[in-house]
């Protein structure tokens, strides 16, 4: 297995933004949190000079993300460019069943062989798997009006029930962000949110859509998340802190 780093950066308000990447250069250790290099912010950068009608600058971005790219590797030493972006699995001598490689967007293809093959070597009948009909969790028929909530799909309807309980959830969190209080208080308590970079980063995109403005609204989240949770003002500061040193990470003028 060989790994690519890939990088996105943001730019522009989150209705209105562009997201350009991403880059891919080969690294040999692994990261929990990779950094973009600011090579790869350079080299993004000066290329979409070439398409966009202003040229676009450190400044105008709004967050820089980096990630590690699994990719199955090949005999012929080329770069990590030319690899293949499919998965491949392997089965030991002892019947452990491995997938490597992959990406997201084809994540049920590859459950999909993974449990096939896990099937055949346990012996088990072979039956035809639901996963290409299977929907996800909020799937909703028609176009049903959940605004401002439509990624919610048919839970909609129930994390605006949590501004009748509370109106002053109905606030946005920022002005640059298009999130709500009652979004942070239908994470904790039906999301299984429990640290803020769980809301920030994971149930909401605030981290990667406006680094700068997540870490603003950082202390009112975690009083929120405080209130859900029964935690006192120790635990709020203590994740405020964690949080902002994460984030700045993300930061287009950060140095690695």
């Amino acid at each position: 297995c060989r790994l690519a780093r890939h990088i996105d950066l943001d730019l522009g308000p989150w209705h209105d933004r562009v997201v350009l990447g991403t880059t891919d250069t080969e690294v040999n250790d692994v990261s929990l949190e990779p950094r973009p290099l600011n090579e790869e912010i350079d080299f993004l950068l000066t290329h979409a000079a070439r398409y966009l009608i202003r040229r676009p600058t450190r400044a105008d971005v709004l967050s820089a993300f980096a990630g590690l790219r699994p990719l199955v590797r090949q005999d012929d030493g080329g770069d990590t460019s030319s690899i293949s972006r499919e998965h491949a699995i392997l089965i030991s001598g002892s019947g452990l069943v491995t997938i490597t490689g992959g990406k997201w967007t084809i994540y049920r293809k590859m459950g999909e062989d993974t449990v096939n093959q896990a099937a055949a070597v346990a012996g088990l009948e072979e039956r035809p798997s639901p996963t290409t009909g299977l929907r996800l969790h909020g799937w909703q028929a028609g176009g049903a009006e959940t605004a401002p909530w439509d990624v919610y799909g048919a839970d909609a309807a129930m994390v605006r029930k949590l501004v009748a309980e509370n109106p002053a959830w109905d606030e946005p969190l920022h002005p640059n962000l298009p999130y709500r209080a009652c979004e942070v208080v239908w994470a904790v308590r039906n999301e299984w949110a429990r640290t803020l970079d769980d809301v920030l980063a994971r149930r909401t995109r605030a981290l990667f859509l406006d680094t700068r403005a997540s870490m603003s609204i950082a202390p009112l989240v975690a009083e929120l998340m405080a209130r859900e949770l029964g935690r006192d003002a120790a635990w709020q500061q203590a994740q405020v802190a964690g949080y902002c040193d994460l984030a700045k990470g993300y930061l287009p003028l950060y140095s690695s």
